[in-house]
């Protein structure tokens, strides 16, 4: 794995709440289109897009796959190890989203300690609710999951 930046604060918000987002994840098994919910989890949607655009998640595995729960990448070891230099609050309170089959939700190391670590569900999990933030869905592409809506 190359080396990646690192930061010591969280980025400034540069993404507007209310505008539409989609990311691309191009993987070995494919592309995996999805869209980004940034008026529910603001910060966590700026995070991604922020690394995203700095190509931290260029070349990144993903390093923890379970069947019929989950895929896991994003750790810039590609061992499950590391983040981006910071970490961040949980946006959950407030956020309607939940772990439905083929979203995109922030792992963490237990509360507010969100960084550049994601994963994707492969069914419902909706014991991760509350514990998680939620931020986008798979909607196009996915080997990973069945998309929530086509």
């Amino acid at each position: 794995m190359a080396d990646h930046q690192q930061w010591d604060t969280p980025p400034e918000m540069q993404i507007d709440t209310d505008a539409v987002y989609e990311a691309t994840i191009e993987t070995s098994k494919g592309t995996i289109e999805t869209e980004l919910y940034p008026e529910h989890a603001p910060r966590t949607v700026n995070n991604f897009a922020f690394l995203a655009d700095e190509g931290f998640y260029d070349e990144i595995p993903f390093h923890r796959v379970i069947e019929g729960f989950m895929v896991q990448g994003g750790a810039p070891t590609g061992t499950g190890r590391g983040g981006p230099g910071y970490q961040f609050d949980d946006e959950i309170d407030g956020n309607p989203l939940t772990h439905d089959t083929g979203v995109l939700s922030m792992a963490n190391a237990g509360p507010d300690t969100n960084g550049s670590q994601f994963f994707i569900t492969r069914a419902p999990q909706s014991h991760l609710d509350g514990d998680h933030t939620v931020f986008g869905d798979v909607i196009e592409g996915s080997r990973i999951g069945e998309p929530r809506r086509n």
